[in-house]
């Protein structure tokens, strides 16, 4: 009876371990990640609030669990927000789904050098990275890099 009783373990766990290797299915690709749209929702003195509209686009069958968001905003070598977002959200399979997050900063301690920038003729260069952590059981960490250019004449109210 003992005997019996640990040949059915065993089998249990080597169908379990067979169910775990079909996880790390080949034809996983990692889902798109894009910033569409910077809102601005305050902006006093000592504190200034943004959305940003971050898009993410699920190429997968399976439902994507998105837990946290780390990320930061620079502006040339400015650190402009960094911040740490619990989501708790998912996407649906072959779906696309956008998501607000508030963001919080105090540009007055830069406000010299973001003068300086925005007086110039030169190119700004914006970069927004951040990590995006995944799943429920099985946890995965996919990066999100965005980078680009601002003209500051573009900024400038007519």
């Amino acid at each position: 009876m003992i005997a019996a009783s640990r040949l059915l373990l065993l089998s249990v766990l080597l169908v379990l371990l067979g169910g775990c290797a079909s996880w790390g299915d080949d034809d996983w690709r990692e889902p798109q990640l894009h910033l569409d749209k910077v809102e601005t929702v305050k902006a006093r003195l000592l504190q200034q609030e943004f959305v940003l509209h971050l898009r993410v686009d699920n190429p997968n069958d399976s439902r994507l669990f998105i837990r946290n968001l780390s990320y930061s905003v620079w502006l040339n070598d400015l650190l402009l927000v960094q911040d740490d977002v619990s989501l708790w959200r998912s996407v649906g399979g072959h779906a696309r789904r956008t998501f607000k997050i508030t963001a919080r900063t105090n540009l007055w301690q830069h406000l010299k050098p973001l003068v300086k920038l925005l007086k110039s003729n030169q190119a700004l260069h914006y970069r927004l990275q951040g990590e995006l952590e995944t799943g429920l059981i099985i946890h995965q960490d996919l990066h999100l890099r965005r980078s680009g250019e601002i003209m500051p004449g573009d900024l400038k109210p007519e």
